[in-house]
């Protein structure tokens, strides 16, 4: 067993260097990120940003990894701009990990509150806003007084933009339980409107 590893370290013993190099970067980013010593969100953008220039000059010293590199430097980019939130807020997740952990508390107690064993098909309906009262419910207690809308014309564009996907499926519905019903009277109602009265 010993001479296989030493025969496979001997085979891959060029490709250990850069991949040393560009762990090394990797984990300097992840600490950055980390922010074990608490510093302001300002801080550590600065810190980030320059871990990711070191990595964008010495990326061509990593060999087969400059692509990889080339790769998370891209993604890393894409999301930089709302990676720093976090350290503003203290009640905003810090990873997507996090961020699942929510959702999954959440799916968690709707399962157990409905008896079923997958998602309920309204959370996709009314997801936008149960999502929203699940965590806040979590955050601090809710009086009567707080339920009420203060802004009602904001309450009613959301009421109608539930009642627009609660419309749309039935529809779907509709179509499924019955697809030559459900077209001929979509092709009457069309005639009528097109035709003068």
């Amino acid at each position: 067993m010993n001479h296989l590893l030493d025969a496979a370290l001997v085979a891959t013993a060029d490709a250990w260097s850069p991949i040393r190099r560009a762990y090394r970067w990797l984990r300097a980013a992840a600490h950055v990120l980390a922010n074990h010593t608490h510093q302001a969100r300002a801080d550590v953008q600065r810190a980030f940003v320059k871990v990711l220039r070191s990595i964008g000059v010495t990326k061509r010293h990593c060999g087969p990894l400059e692509d990889a590199l080339t790769h998370f430097l891209k993604v890393t980019r894409s999301y930089q701009a709302g990676l720093f939130h976090c350290y503003d807020d203290p009640d905003i997740p810090r990873t997507n990990n996090d961020l699942e952990h929510c959702f999954g508390q959440h799916r968690f107690h709707e399962r157990r509150a409905t008896g079923r064993k997958t998602g309920a098909p309204s959370a996709v309906l009314r997801g936008a806003t149960r999502l929203v009262a699940s965590v806040a419910t979590r955050l601090r207690r809710f009086t009567a007084a707080d339920l009420v809308p203060h802004d009602r014309e904001r309450w009613r564009k959301i009421r109608q933009t539930v009642r627009r996907g609660f419309a749309l499926r039935a529809q779907g519905q509709r179509f499924r339980r019955d697809p030559q019903a459900y077209l001929e009277q979509r092709e009457a109602d069309y005639l009528k409107r097109a035709l003068p009265s």
